[in-house]
């Protein structure tokens, strides 16, 4: 037999059994999982680099990607508290979930549906079906056309999606808006691939209209420029992956980026965890491992990560929930982006 006290280290740290009867609020329950078992330890782990995150004295940059159906899923509030609470500093998404966040915001609403609908039938009453979850296509449609008028209001030169989002978040009023509460609390929001989602419908129907003469556009490049000076300012950044696609990948390429550009020193992002349920079999983007990051330089060597396999529905209200909770966010200073055109000036921290 093998050396048996190596052997009795292995099998030093029983797997403790997860008790509801103790597991009285949402903390109780993840600090359960830590010491479980399969994806409720990875939630567990999650937690704890989000709280190394938070809590690391150098104040790292927290760098937010969202993919996915998260508004149509109910997590809007959650990621609009997110920033309320400070404890997420930059946004990258999707098109999409910013788009359902604004015609959210002008009172429109998600339904409950079924995946075992008659999608030919509802094609009939002009509604979309997103899995489980309905929406309204003719205030869809409303709304691409309210981005389109809207946009005739800038002048005509090219903008970073950070800025274009921001001038979309001037017209809301809703405090439950991600885009509200990343205008009020000064937090960057970019989408990098805003063409494909109804933004860019409705930026579609402006440049139909506009495109004989000079007008207003969204100037993708400028976008990487802004990106990779707040990786250069912040002395260590975090990034937390909401599912894969183009914010994953667009995040780990500023470190890339950042290094190629500015300074060659920079040795990627210092913590990162992702929730996901695609798998790295097939060489994709979004089921790439943390661990490949670090391939690329846009995960540190050093880095502390952790990746949950569970559908994001489930595993970002447990983690939020479980943060929030535990204060960790309390008396942590917010960043203030000061902008000069696409300079980024400087990056200050605020009480």
């Amino acid at each position: 037999m093998a050396d048996k006290k190596l052997r009795n280290r292995i099998l030093s740290k029983p797997v403790e059994m997860i008790d509801l009867e103790k597991s009285k609020s949402i903390l109780a329950l993840v600090e359960a999982y830590k010491n479980a078992s399969i994806q409720a330890r990875n939630i567990g782990k999650c937690v704890e680099v989000y709280e190394n995150m938070l809590l690391d004295k150098d104040r790292p940059t927290v760098i937010m990607g969202l993919s996915g159906a998260l508004i149509a899923g109910g997590l809007r509030k959650v990621i609009a508290d997110m920033i309320k609470y400070g404890i997420v500093d930059v946004v990258v998404s999707t098109g999409a979930i910013l788009y359902q966040d604004i015609y959210q915001a002008r009172g429109y609403k998600h339904y409950m549906g079924s995946p075992d609908m008659d999608d030919t039938k509802l094609r009939d009453f002009y509604i979309d079906r997103i899995y489980d979850t309905l929406v309204d296509e003719l205030k869809f449609e409303e709304t691409d056309r309210y981005i389109g008028k809207i946009t005739e209001r800038l002048e005509p030169r090219g903008y970073s999606s950070r800025e274009f989002l921001e001038f979309l978040a001037e017209e809301i009023k809703d405090e439950n808006s991600i885009l509200y509460n990343a205008r009020k609390y000064g937090v960057p929001v970019f989408s990098p691939a805003i063409n494909d989602s109804s933004i860019g419908i409705g930026l579609t129907i402006y440049y139909h209209k506009h495109r004989s003469k000079p007008h207003a556009f969204i100037h993708s490049i400028r976008d990487n420029y802004e990106l990779t000076q707040i990786i250069l300012k912040s002395k260590k950044t975090g990034a937390i992956y909401i599912g894969g696609g183009v914010p994953k990948n667009w995040i780990n390429d500023a470190e890339v980026m950042a290094s190629y550009v500015f300074n060659p020193d920079i040795q990627g992002h210092t913590y990162a965890f992702q929730i996901t349920t695609a798998t790295p079999v097939d060489g994709g983007l979004s089921g790439s491992t943390l661990h490949e990051a670090q391939s690329w330089g846009k995960i540190s060597k050093k880095a502390t990560k952790a990746t949950a396999y569970v559908e994001t529905t489930v595993a970002l209200p447990l983690i939020v929930g479980a943060i929030l909770e535990k204060g960790v966010w309390k008396g942590r200073p917010r960043l203030r982006f000061v902008w000069k055109g696409d300079l980024l000036e400087k990056i200050e921290k605020v009480n």
